[in-house]
């Protein structure tokens, strides 16, 4: 369910009704365009906008959540031991072949059954980390039963989504012995496509409303941007982010014919014009730079890897343990616990190179909406408040591992170095090397 709302959270954006956004925030004296600007000195002053309170607030909650990859690895792996020990998933397994003949049905009521009890088992701790921990650093608006409709919505698609990935998979192990790890990532990847394809369609308003673009000025400022950029957009959306928290967010998501540009209600309420060119602009870039093909061609090399690994372990596992735990070899649909703690095990190992390469589009798509929007100081109001919840300023080590976006300062130091080298697009007398160059 984690991994669930971790990829709902890459593809949900949320919007309600329009608001005039407010005027940009005052840029620091030290941060204004002069000709004696020094980006690092900007940085600074920019970073020195923020109380000593709410600094500290935004590290103890991103550092906490460095100890959270930590216990959602051991939490949910000795959940999955603890299944395998008292033999619960061979009996579930049980269970299905006494009530349905059809393996296809069999694998997936097994699928249902199974997540139903690992939620249950993992309750105490997504609750904590889900609703109480949020409301604590007042970064949900849900109420209980909110946030509850919305982990039993996530759980349906879980229920339907993964219980028809989960079959498929079954099959193609029972059916292709020998290679089924080869066979195996070519269905993952399909699948990775589908999510991608079906995600801003059909699974994203299930948790929220989407609409057009109300605000007509906004929206010809942004469809003016995409078609100087090359992007076939005709219309902006809306969603209400609003409903779950106060983070602001944008995106152009989709693939193959479903790209879509959306705003939350979020970003339209807290941030001025010049931060929402700022934030569109990187979005933007995340489309020409061809970071989903780029995405989908890393994962398939991850997948690969992983899918090797598994089959591996998984024979290693049932050859030592499999008569203890009551399974029947690799295609017994009651081992998926054990491919389960195999796969949560490489993906809590793979956290760093993850976020390296995610970290790495969004710089990437940060430079090119900075060259596209031309919006420095629209950046770094949006960077703070991304800052209510990301660490600003951690050591290299620290952003190397845990972040999967650029650091406050990392981003905000970007667009200052970018105001320093177009000085004249704020004061025409400065300096500027974005005036026409020529030879000698």
């Amino acid at each position: 369910m984690r991994l669930l709302r971790l990829w709902s959270a890459l593809l949900l954006l949320t919007m309600a009704v329009w608001a005039e956004p407010p005027k940009a925030p005052p840029v620091p004296e030290a941060a204004k365009a002069t000709a004696h600007f020094d980006a690092k000195v900007a940085t600074d002053a920019w970073l020195a906008t923020m109380t000593g309170k709410q600094k500290a607030n935004s590290d103890n909650y991103f550092e906490g959540g460095y100890w959270l990859i930590l216990w959602d690895f051991l939490y949910t792996a000795g959940v999955m031991v603890l299944l395998l020990e008292t033999k619960f998933s061979a009996r579930i397994r049980d269970w299905t072949e006494t009530f349905v003949k059809a393996a296809f049905f069999r694998s997936w009521l097994y699928w249902v059954l199974f997540s139903a009890v690992g939620y249950v088992l993992s309750f105490p701790l997504t609750v904590w980390e889900g609703y109480f921990r949020e409301h604590n650093y007042g970064l949900s608006n849900l109420s209980f039963g909110g946030w509850f409709r919305e982990e039993m919505t996530g759980f349906a698609v879980s229920a339907v989504l993964g219980g028809l990935a989960f079959t498929a998979l079954v099959g193609v192990i029972r059916r292709l012995p020998n290679s089924w790890h080869i066979w195996g990532t070519l269905v993952g990847v399909v699948l990775l496509c589908i999510g991608i394809v079906i995600g801003p369609v059909f699974i994203a308003p299930l948790f929220n409303k989407y609409k057009p673009l109300e605000n007509q000025t906004i929206k010809q400022g942004i469809l003016s941007l995409a078609r100087a950029n090359g992007i076939p957009a005709t219309d902006v959306y809306e969603v209400d982010a609003s409903k779950q928290s106060n983070r602001v967010s944008a995106n152009v998501s989709g693939f193959l014919g479903t790209e879509r540009i959306t705003l939350n209600d979020n970003l339209l309420a807290r941030c001025s014009p010049q931060s929402i060119l700022s934030v569109m602009g990187h979005e933007m870039g995340h489309y020409v730079l061809h970071h989903i093909y780029n995405l989908v061609i890393f994962f398939t090399i991850v997948i690969a890897v992983m899918f090797w690994i598994l089959r591996r372990g998984m024979e290693s596992a049932l050859a030592r343990w499999g008569e203890r735990w009551s399974l029947r070899g690799v295609s017994d649909v009651a081992a998926l616990p054990v491919a389960l703690l195999i796969l949560w095990t490489l993906g809590f190992l793979f956290t760093p190179i993850g976020n390296s390469f995610t970290r790495q589009q969004e710089y990437e798509a940060d430079i090119y909406g900075l060259n596209a929007a031309r919006q420095p100081d629209g950046e770094a109001e949006v960077d703070l408040l991304l800052g209510e919840y990301r660490k600003m300023d951690p050591g290299p080590l620290e952003e190397m591992i845990f972040f999967d976006h650029p650091s406050g300062r990392t981003r905000i130091y970007a667009a200052m170095r970018w105001k320093a080298e177009n000085l004249c697009l704020f004061d025409a007398a400065l300096p500027c090397t974005n005036r026409p160059r020529t030879l000698p």
